[in-house]
């Protein structure tokens, strides 16, 4: 488990990486990479805010590379990468505030009906990774704060992955839901 401290060190490293990127002063002398911590591989997101609304998220699910990589890549990608954002100007630097979710591992998410589905997902816990295909989506639980009616979730989701809307009703999806350990730089 990820102290709260440790939890703001890695926020702090997403926004260093951040702030490299876009050729901004940094001050790296708070950040010890040699802390034992940083070597767990765990899957992970970068969410950025700017005035509370969405600026850009990036994430991989599965544990690929160790915290002392992973986060500040993966901060760079939403800040840069995320396609339904133009890339971070320098001037926007300051108003964005910093969030990152470490993930546990998918557990695979039985159910026989659409109903069940509903029954048992945890709104506000249960991240949800649906899979048909090669059409693959996710939403952290945190979406649940906008989509807090499963049902709307779902379909979202799987708008999300190419999908119809009501393919969450059919019983064809695969699924797996995890939890998050979230720190946040404003709350």
């Amino acid at each position: 488990m990820i102290s709260d401290k440790q939890g703001q060190m890695l926020l702090k490293m997403a926004r260093i990486s951040i702030a490299e990127k876009l050729g901004l002063p940094v001050d790296e002398t708070q950040i010890d990479l040699n802390q034992p911590f940083l070597e767990i591989k765990q899957g992970l997101f970068v969410t950025l805010h700017k005035n509370g609304a969405l600026r850009g998220c990036v994430g991989v699910i599965e544990p690929v590379e160790p915290l002392k990589t992973g986060v500040g890549e993966t901060a760079r990608l939403a800040a840069f990468k995320d396609s339904r954002f133009a890339p971070l100007a320098r001037d926007e630097f300051d108003q964005v505030d910093l969030e990152i979710s470490l993930l546990s591992l998918p557990e695979k998410f039985e159910y026989r009906t659409s109903k069940e589905l509903v029954q048992r997902l945890v709104p506000f816990k249960d991240g949800v990774i649906i899979k048909k295909g090669s059409r693959q989506a996710t939403f952290l639980p945190q979406v649940w704060q906008q989509l807090p009616d499963p049902p709307s979730f779902l379909s979202q989701l799987c708008i999300k992955a190419g999908l119809d809307a009501d393919e969450w009703t059919t019983g064809s999806l695969t699924i797996h839901t995890y939890r998050v350990h979230m720190f946040c730089e404003k709350e």
